[in-house]
């Protein structure tokens, strides 16, 4: 595969990850993440919490759209790195995305994050291997911003 291919395999990988929040189609987390990924998620009113695999992950985000009879993800903008460290079967991404949802009471809010990824290909496709999130603000009676969060990216990774 070229440099491109990659690219646009990594980014529909991405789209792929949006459309299915979106849709609530947990059974399609299998498609996208590999069955050892891991994900952290720093809501910023805690401790992070970490979920193991793609049911592990799609569990987690299920439980939290029951609050939300309405919801859509989109993907504000991305940054991907491809084979850092001369590794060709890595890449890493930067995607801002934001949140719309309304509770059941009406009420609607926007969520906006950062996922930092570690994309693995294993034969010959893309899979999400590891994710960190981070909040960076919320709208609601008030809007909540937080500071930027730290490069999650580790060499070792």
């Amino acid at each position: 595969m070229t440099e491109t291919d990659d690219y646009v395999a990594v980014v529909r990988v991405q789209n792929a990850y949006a459309d299915i929040v979106t849709r609530r189609a947990w059974p399609e987390f299998h498609e996208l993440f590999l069955p050892e990924a891991t994900v952290q998620v720093d809501r910023r009113n805690g401790d992070p919490l970490v979920f193991d695999g793609p049911d592990g992950i799609s569990g987690f985000i299920d439980t939290a759209f029951e609050a939300y009879p309405f919801f859509i993800f989109t993907i504000l903008n991305t940054h991907i790195d491809l084979y850092p460290g001369d590794d060709q079967d890595v890449a890493h991404a930067r995607k801002y995305i934001c949140e719309l949802r309304q509770e059941h009471n009406g009420r609607f809010s926007q969520a906006f994050g950062l996922y930092q990824d570690i994309y693995r290909r294993v034969d010959n496709r893309w899979w999400i291997a590891k994710r960190f999130y981070s909040s960076l603000a919320r709208t609601g009676d008030d809007l909540t911003a937080f500071p930027y969060p730290p490069n999650a990216f580790v060499p070792s990774q």
